[in-house]
């Protein structure tokens, strides 16, 4: 006895092979089309306003390298050879080029996004990317974007290259934790290496020094940072202390304009240092600002 001939599956292959078949002959008549096209005409696409490359550079750059392309056959010209030697151009992350149906050669162009400039011991000025990539600085366009100086080690060759320091690495990780945040984007203005390879962040409110440290434990670090600000600044007002030093994970060390006391603002019985403050209102935000920490931290 035959089977049923199952109709709907029959119908389903003639379908993907009809479909296949149009595939196969639209693809001939696109390469016999491609064969006798001439380009037409180079459209460039650099999105943002912020050009660290212009599409005047990017023509000159491929006229150098490849002469005339308005007027080529397409056959005759390698797209994949274009993409290589714009990716080669320092400020370019990404670059794709396709050729169309009317002649036309499109080139969408992604710029690098450099989120720190850095300024090293040996007066060497560079960019760090989003990516973590070195870059030059541009003669086009100067990015407004944190700058890191001091006692940077971090060598820099001219050209695009990848971090080789602990300490470039943690700026790194510094600058893109800033940039991530609104509040410490508005607030943190310029990042310094001291002598003691201590990164200092420069306030844009208040006149004092932010010690760091390095990038371990960042994120609650700046949350003590930020806790202190909220519960213990609005007490003493921002032009206390010349320094708040939260390199420590369990504390806050703040020493005043004054040299003559020091407020530490912590787990008491976690400090290495004696708590010393001078008048009554010092010794009520010591006080304060420790039960306030621990409360926070608790919660």
């Amino acid at each position: 006895m035959l089977k049923e001939i199952n109709w709907k599956f029959v119908m389903k292959t003639a379908a993907w092979l009809c479909s296949l078949v149009g595939v196969v002959v639209l693809m001939s008549f696109i390469s016999v089309n491609k064969q006798a096209t001439k380009c037409t005409e180079i459209k460039i696409l650099i999105p943002g306003a912020d050009n660290f490359v212009e599409r005047e550079e990017v023509d000159a750059m491929l006229k150098l390298h490849h002469g005339q392309l308005v007027g080529r056959n397409l056959k005759d010209i390698n797209l994949n050879e274009l993409e290589d030697k714009i990716r080669a151009n320092p400020y370019i992350e990404e670059a794709k080029i396709y050729a169309d149906m009317n002649g036309e050669i499109h080139i969408e162009i992604s710029q690098r996004k450099p989120i720190l400039r850095v300024i090293n011991a040996g007066q060497q000025d560079f960019y760090i990317d989003s990516k973590g990539f070195k870059m030059p600085v541009s003669t086009n366009f100067t990015a407004n974007v944190l700058v890191a100086n001091g006692s940077i080690r971090e060598p820099f060759n001219g050209r695009l290259d990848t971090l080789s320091t602990k300490m470039g690495r943690d700026l790194f990780k510094t600058a893109s934790f800033i940039k991530a945040d609104t509040l410490w984007t508005a607030q943190i203005e310029q990042m310094y290496v001291n002598d003691r390879l201590d990164i200092e962040l420069v306030p844009r409110v208040g006149n004092q020094r932010i010690v760091l440290g390095n990038a371990d434990s960042l994120e609650v670090k700046m949350y003590n940072l930020l806790t202190f600000y909220k519960k213990a600044m609005p007490k003493v007002g921002w032009d206390t202390y010349k320094t708040i030093n939260i390199k420590y994970t369990n504390q806050i060390v703040c020493e005043r304009t004054k040299p003559d006391s020091i407020l530490v603002y912590g787990y008491m019985e976690a400090l290495p240092v004696p708590v010393s403050s001078a008048g009554d209102i010092y010794k009520k935000v010591d006080t304060f600002a420790r039960d306030a920490n621990k409360h926070d931290l608790e919660n």
